[in-house]
């Protein structure tokens, strides 16, 4: 049997930018840069000064689209100047560099992220999180690797929306409590054991630092709680999501957040504000009642929402769609017993009581 294992690399810092050179140079000179509007505003500045001492060329910038969707890839895929270059550099959050990932793959180049926000994973996970045109999870796309290196400027990042850290906090806090649900009980191979275990420890760390992050980035000031935070989120997270199968890499905080996409709060809270919702509702449903009060307190001394009226989720005919998408996830699917609908809206009323 072969095993070949790649891992996340990235620089995190307020010089990251200044590590360009070292890891793009051996791949080209020709450079194509790809992301959100708000997010090329923020860096654009701090990138282009960074390019101007290497050899690196910006030939193109270009605005990715407004989601993660495959007419956006397909679009991006057909620009002469994303064929010509000899990389691409995805910048902003997570949708915008699972969209360049994508166009990437498809077009067989290296491609460099660049985190404006940290609100996922995402710049240095090897899976891409696709949407349909109107905004509903379309699926994943699981790719050989993750990008070749992630480069995240916490100076950049403390300057960003607050929101997003906010939400990358919660998105992480997820995958501890997934991937440790999911591979209970389970005989597990090299890699998925080494990343079952490499994320433990992960939300010790983060509730330590993640009140003292964001008060940094509430005065938009990089600090060294942000970095921790961020060695976490785009660290730790990401060296368990590339080591395990993708049934350890998520469970029912996930599907929670892929079922709501299917109603209006789905596209008005971010990913990782349900998928730690998510995470209370499967604690619950587990019964890990200690280590589920203490992360709703958390939850609730940096405000992330605790229940459903705070998801602005609250209709009989919405929560039914949210449920229904849910239990059709393959996220729940690998679980130490079967999921089932009733299990999933029991949990959540109790959190809903909880909240009383």
């Amino acid at each position: 049997m072969t095993l070949t294992v790649n891992l996340p690399n990235f620089t995190i810092g307020e010089n990251a930018y200044d590590e360009i050179a070292t890891y793009c140079a051996p791949f080209g000179t020709k450079v194509a840069i790809i992301g959100g509007k708000k997010a090329l505003e923020a860096s654009q500045e701090r990138l282009l000064n960074a390019l101007s001492k290497t050899e690196l060329e910006a030939i193109d910038t270009i605005w990715y689209g407004k989601n993660a969707n495959l007419s956006n890839i397909d679009r991006l895929s057909e620009i002469e100047s994303v064929k010509e270059a000899d990389m691409l550099f995805a910048v902003g959050g997570g949708r915008a560099i699972d969209t360049v990932k994508s166009v990437a793959h498809r077009l067989d180049k290296p491609v460099f992220s660049f985190p404006t926000i940290a609100s996922t994973c995402a710049p240095t996970t090897a899976v891409c999180v696709l949407y349909e045109d109107s905004g509903e999870m379309h699926g994943l796309e699981m790719l050989a690797q993750p990008p070749v290196h992630s480069f995240a400027d916490s100076t950049v990042i403390a300057e960003a929306p607050t929101e997003y850290l906010w939400a990358g906090i919660g998105d992480a806090i997820t995958k501890e409590i997934e991937s440790t649900f999911s591979a209970r009980d389970r005989e597990l191979s090299f890699e998925n054991d080494l990343g079952v275990k490499i994320v433990q420890g992960c939300n010790e760390r983060l509730l330590a630092n993640g009140k003292a992050a964001m008060d940094a980035a509430n005065e938009h000031k990089a600090s060294p709680a942000i970095d921790k935070v961020l060695q976490e989120i785009i660290g730790t997270t990401a060296l368990t999501s590339v080591l395990v199968d993708n049934d350890y890499n998520s469970n029912l905080a996930h599907a929670l957040y892929y079922g709501a996409t299917a109603t209006k709060s789905g596209e008005t809270h971010l990913h990782g504000e349900w998928t730690c919702y998510g995470a209370l509702v499967l604690l619950t449903m587990d019964k890990q009642y200690e280590t589920r009060d203490k992360l709703f307190e958390f939850m609730k001394s940096i405000h992330l929402s605790t229940n459903l009226e705070q998801l602005e989720l609250t209709s009989e005919v919405d929560f039914n769609k949210m449920i229904d998408k849910c239990m059709t996830m393959a996220d729940i699917k690998v679980s130490p017993y079967e999921i089932t609908r009733e299990m999933v809206v029991s949990a959540i009323q109790e959190v809903e009581e909880l909240n009383k």
